[in-house]
């Protein structure tokens, strides 16, 4: 098979099933997709144009800002999280040259440093004369090797344990591949891209169950994954046991890097807004705390999310509370905005502030076409981009 654009020598050792797809449109994060709704996790909230719920009102139609009170009101019924799981990451990745015998998995577990072990089938597609590397995994077993928003997200397992397929958002990104478009495997089934996730697995492009990887005749048993502490499973080692053909990848190769001073990165200040007494004053206030930020862009999301607090949730996805945010999303960019101990999701108070340590981590503060993408992120839509930047600009003409 010919080699592609990634890791060429991983692609050399993986026994192939070639597939034909063909892709359009960049996603990134974690999006799963299920049915018509849309969940974010990890890198972005819910977006709205696929909720079940009307449409907000334009700003026109709306109250004033200044005469919209937030409220911490607790909303008693928010729906269930899924079950916990432990990321246990993947520190190396190894391609066997063939099956690797229950021997060899014993002694890789016996490696220095090495604290687990997973052994699971691996083949590759072609995606319109483009190759990509997939992982055929148990999605009740493979959970707990993937970093831990995407652990945490039931509907990724629920969408491999369907026969769907799981892609790394870099691939989707590169390829401009379509998060819910159905494609045609060449002589086997239509697969649909039902999610996309930051996988944290150099060289692979996507995941599959194992019941699709052994109908399409991936290889089996020739992919290993080892977890231990960051930085200290030996490579040599790994390739003793696996032999002279077999491809290594540290994943953990920043961890082994010597130490380099990193150049600043823009971060969202540490500002707390208090409790303003109108939606206008704390969108103003929580803006303060990405510099660059107009509160006219968090007002315009708060407008399409739930009309400044209106439509509070739970979204059919699951979103939650008046900025939208997916429980995941919260828990990494969640903020105690008003400082009361707490970072509550329903609360605007600690909302507001979040939606603006979300964007500011995506760059917004910057401005122009990264303030697009940032909003892009909050919601995989260049229509919803286009939306919230109008709504902005109809703010900042109404309260000039």
């Amino acid at each position: 098979m010919s080699r592609v654009s990634g890791l060429p020598t991983f692609r050399a050792v993986m026994l192939m099933v070639i597939a034909v797809l063909t892709v359009t449109v960049a996603a990134g994060g974690v999006v799963v997709i299920l049915d018509d709704d849309l969940l974010g996790s990890v890198s972005e909230p819910a977006p709205s144009p696929a909720r079940t719920r009307q449409a907000s009102p334009s700003p026109s139609a709306a109250p004033r800002l200044d005469q919209i009170v937030p409220t911490a009101a607790p909303v008693k019924d928010f729906g269930e999280g899924g079950p916990g799981v432990t990321s246990t990451p993947a520190r190396v990745l190894a391609i066997a040259a063939g099956g690797v015998p229950k021997e060899t998995r014993l002694s890789l577990a016996r490696l220095r440093h090495v604290q687990k072990v997973t052994v699971v089938d691996a083949g590759a597609v072609k995606v319109s004369g483009t190759g990509l590397n997939l992982l055929a995994v148990d999605p009740a077993d493979f959970r707990s090797w993937t970093p831990q928003p995407v652990a945490d997200q039931p509907a990724v397992w629920s969408a491999l344990a369907r026969g769907e397929l799981v892609a790394e958002a870099r691939t989707m990104r590169k390829y401009s591949m379509i998060l819910g478009a159905m494609y045609q495997v060449d002589g086997g089934p239509r697969l649909r891209v039902a999610a996309s996730a930051t996988l944290g697995l150099t060289g692979v492009d996507g995941l599959v169950s194992a019941d699709l990887g052994r109908s399409l005749g991936f290889a089996q048993g020739v992919a290993v994954l080892l977890h231990g502490k960051e930085g200290k499973i030996g490579e040599s080692g790994v390739r003793k046991l696996l032999g002279k053909d077999a491809q290594v990848v540290l994943l953990d190769a920043a961890a082994r890097a010597p130490k380099q001073q990193q150049p600043a990165q823009e971060q969202p200040q540490q500002v707390t807004v208090g409790r303003p007494g109108s939606y206008l004053e704390l969108y103003k206030a929580a803006a303060t705390r990405c510099p660059g930020l107009s509160w006219t862009v968090l007002a315009a999301i708060g407008q399409v999310e739930s009309g400044h607090g209106r439509n509070n949730g739970p979204s059919s996805a699951g979103a939650l509370g008046p900025m939208q945010f997916m429980p995941a999303t919260w828990k990494h960019y969640g903020v105690d905005g008003d400082g009361d101990g707490e970072k509550d999701i329903w609360s605007p108070y600690d909302a507001v502030p979040g939606a603006a340590n979300y964007l500011c981590a995506n760059k917004a503060g910057q401005g122009g076409e990264k303030l697009r993408k940032a909003i892009w992120f909050y919601n995989h839509s260049w229509d919803y981009v286009n939306k919230v930047m109008s709504i902005a600009e109809a703010y900042a003409r109404a309260y000039a």
